[in-house]
């Protein structure tokens, strides 16, 4: 135990699991000597640090800050997320509130996590399977201005579907956040609670889209210019088209990936501060680069659980003879994944600070600090 003491303060540090300090004053009035006391607290002491003030008859508030040097766990935040699963979803069990956290779960992933399959034989051709035949054949009957016009309503279908599950997917990402950090069954409050924050996501998606395939067309140019022409394939042109091809997934898969985490700390952020889309991608990018180290790891982390979701996935489809495969459905069959998931990604950001924790500010009901706590009547005085 150290004793620190200036001007009205006394500080009584002492080093616990949480690297807590007691701060007891006298005068609440001195901002500077806190802000000294915090930053020694800061530079002192490794890892999460919690400010209690004790200001006598003021009541008591509480500074939970985080110092430039903290220690970053993984498995620690996926053992709290195993437990506040449990805690929402299990305790007690309630199907109401499982299946509107089912609908949260499935708005958030909208469009996202459809997989198709189809086994393709090179040595088979498609004329000889006869629908496949005969649905060319009756495309090819048909006039050509018919076939265009066809098309061209289909883009627009698709287009706009996919800009409604994109705004869809925005706004339910904020509803699921808000349903974990606050364990309760709801869509409503927190759709309007949250409208100009998920509408700026929405926004700020479709333009990160628009770019992404700008960036991916002209990136397939230097493989696509020689298809196009005709180019006899020789065997250099072979290497030179495998090569361009492979580079370019790799630059489309890594552009992914990074929008993928990029996104993942947004929405938090977002959350947290009630802020727009561009405040919130500049506090992510800031958060990457300050920890290159940490976010690397929390990304191979992540790939190794979603590993791990896919054998789930596979292993309930095939248990309930594909009603996982079911848009909703399989989200609630597959709820405590969904829910273990995205607690573990909020427990893991809430390490870096309380603008990045989506709890600071939420008290439980059966948590209330001193200052909410109603004063005892007379006769128990």
């Amino acid at each position: 135990m150290c004793l620190a003491t200036a001007d009205y303060f006394r500080a009584d540090c002492v080093a616990s699991r949480n690297f807590s300090f007691h701060l007891q004053s006298d005068d609440q009035n001195s901002p500077n000597l806190r802000r000294e006391l915090q930053h020694y607290a800061t530079r002192t002491f490794i890892g999460r640090s919690e400010i209690v003030v004790d200001g006598g008859d003021s009541g008591t508030g509480w500074d939970k800050m985080n110092g430039k040097e903290i220690r970053i766990e993984f498995f620690k935040p996926l053992d709290e997320a195993f437990a506040l699963t449990k805690k929402i979803l299990f305790q007690p069990f309630d199907f109401t509130k499982w299946c509107v956290i089912g609908f949260a779960a499935f708005l958030a992933h909208l469009g996202a996590g459809f997989n198709f399959r189809y086994n393709y034989n090179r040595n088979s051709n498609w004329r000889d399977i006869p629908r496949l035949r005969n649905f060319a054949d009756w495309l090819a009957s048909i006039p050509h201005p018919v076939v265009v016009f066809g098309a061209a309503v289909l883009f627009v279908i698709a287009l706009a579907l996919t800009i409604i599950f994109t705004w869809l997917r925005a706004r339910g990402r904020l509803i699921f956040i808000d349903c974990v950090a606050k364990n309760r069954a709801a869509i409503v409050e927190p759709w309007r609670e949250f409208r100009q924050q998920g509408n700026s996501y929405f926004l700020f998606s479709l333009l990160v889209g628009c770019g992404f395939l700008l960036v991916a067309a002209l990136l397939s140019l230097p493989f696509m210019l020689p298809i196009v022409r005709g180019v006899t394939f020789l065997h250099l042109h072979d290497f030179y088209l495998i090569s361009m091809i492979a580079l370019w997934g790799m630059i489309i898969l890594l552009a992914v990936c990074a929008w993928i985490l990029i996104g993942h700390i947004m929405v938090p952020v977002m959350y947290r501060r009630r802020c727009r889309a561009g405040e919130s991608l500049r506090r992510a990018i800031s958060l990457i680069n300050s920890y290159p180290g940490e976010i690397t790891l929390y990304c191979l982390f992540w790939i190794a659980l979603a590993i791990g979701v896919g054998v789930i996935a596979c292993a309930a489809t095939c248990l309930t003879c594909c009603v996982a495969a079911i848009p909703y459905v399989g989200t609630v069959i597959l709820l405590p994944v969904y829910v273990c998931l995205r607690a573990f990604g909020l427990l893991f950001l809430r390490q870096f600070g309380a603008d990045y924790d989506v709890w600071a500010g939420i008290t439980p009901p059966n948590e209330l600090s001193p200052a909410q706590v109603p004063p005892p009547l007379p006769s128990e005085a």
